[in-house]
């Protein structure tokens, strides 16, 4: 019954990315990383205010995760690579090696393109889910890979994902 709940919210996660910006100006959805929410010591801040006290290691997930399809978590870690597109998503390298694709909640902020690499603390939930291989695909346009790599994209991925409600970009 579970994956069947998990299936809804992973199809409204993949409309989010895939949203046009509306021309207005009364639109809520950013269209590129908006300015920190705030800006402390410890770096700035997008979506919820957030520090980096009780967060944990970033190698330490499986273990606050558990047998849990999911679990409320602060993180620190490294960007892998970020949406080109927008901001939109992030990724951060698992210890086993695999990326953790970092979603923001409600489609409510992005960050800047420009972090691969920086250290983040990120506060929310990680998740177990399947991808269909078209969100596989969009998510590999949006990183700017060829026409070939994304054809050669041709079956689900089970993956551990986040939604986060704050990230706190490190200086």
């Amino acid at each position: 019954m579970r994956p069947l709940l998990l299936l809804p919210a992973a199809l409204l996660l993949l409309g989010a990315c895939q949203q046009t910006a509306p021309t207005t100006a009364s639109s809520s959805a950013p269209t590129e990383a908006a300015p920190p929410t705030a800006t402390s010591a410890q770096g700035k801040t997008y979506g919820a205010t957030i520090t980096s006290e009780g967060a944990q290691p970033l190698s330490a997930l499986p273990t606050l995760l558990g047998t849990q399809d999911s679990a409320q978590v602060k993180l620190v870690g490294s960007v892998q690579e970020v949406c080109q597109a927008k901001g939109c998503w992030m990724t951060m390298k698992l210890a086993d090696g695999r990326a953790m694709r970092v979603k923001f909640k409600d489609y409510a902020f992005f960050v800047p393109k420009d972090i691969s690499g920086k250290t983040i603390v990120i506060n929310g939930w990680a998740h177990r889910e399947i991808v269909p291989v078209a969100d596989l695909q969009h998510y590999a346009q949006d990183a700017g890979k060829s026409a070939a790599e994304i054809a050669a994209i041709t079956e689900p991925q089970q993956q551990l994902n986040f939604e986060a409600d704050g990230v706190l970009v490190q200086d």
